[in-house]
């Protein structure tokens, strides 16, 4: 990884962002959108859709998890912001009803203390040099309401074929996976408090699977799953 790293550039990515990532999770038997609104779909199951709650898309790229945002939190006020100018010009222009998405410098947030209900972030901290996170964590914890909740997904890096799929990634060759006891740590000691740490994504997507695949709402306790989440509280 070079010294210079900070942030993975997504410039470059952003407008074959989705074929590119639909090409490498093709083994899944899913795509980039399922991938997108079944992270959403998880939120769910904490947060009351009805509400008008302000949610961030932290490291929105190009809007992809905020258009299930906004399918599923009807009355939410979505605001998105990532340091990749082009992707989040490509979420402009999506124009998703009362969303709002602002390029950032990578260190201090474009957002008022104590302003979300929820920060959602998915697939972003690998893309981060680790030294870092605790300052995003710090920013995400000043921009959170008391009470407000942060949900972040990832990879599981004990997972041979997440391992694999990762490391065949075009946009993921500087990528360094978070264990989930070090991203659980590192949550903990910014202030917020984890609350959960649930795993997903047991099983292929492919209609053989389709049999097994509600089983998993079972298994959120097994380190068996593609990926996994913290939910915390600040």
């Amino acid at each position: 990884m070079s010294e210079e790293r900070q942030f993975d550039n997504f410039d470059e990515h952003a407008v074959d962002y989705r074929e590119t990532h639909d090409k490498v999770i093709k083994i899944s038997g899913a795509d980039s959108d399922y991938f997108s609104e079944y992270k959403i779909v998880e939120i769910l199951k904490y947060e009351d859709a009805n509400k008008s709650l302000n949610i961030l898309d932290f490291g929105c790229g190009d809007g992809n998890s905020s258009v299930y945002i906004r399918k599923h939190f009807a009355n939410a006020n979505i605001s998105g912001t990532d340091v990749s100018e082009a992707s989040v010009d490509i979420a402009k222009n999506k124009k998703i009803s009362n969303a709002f998405f602002k390029a950032y410098d990578g260190t201090i947030l474009p957002f008022e203390d104590n302003h979300f209900d929820v920060v959602f972030t998915s697939m972003v901290f690998h893309h981060i040099e680790h030294k870092l996170h605790e300052g995003i964590l710090n920013e995400i914890k000043r921009v959170l309401k008391k009470g407000g909740r942060f949900y972040n997904f990832e990879h599981n890096p004990n997972i041979p074929l997440t391992r694999k799929v990762v490391r065949e990634c075009e946009f993921d060759k500087d990528a360094v996976l978070l264990k989930p006891s070090y991203n659980k740590k590192i949550t903990n000691q910014s202030g917020l408090k984890t609350e959960s740490l649930n795993y997903t994504l047991f099983f292929p997507r492919y209609k053989l699977f389709k049999i097994f695949l509600g089983l998993e709402k079972m298994l959120t306790w097994c380190p068996l799953g593609a990926q996994y989440y913290i939910r915390a509280i600040k």
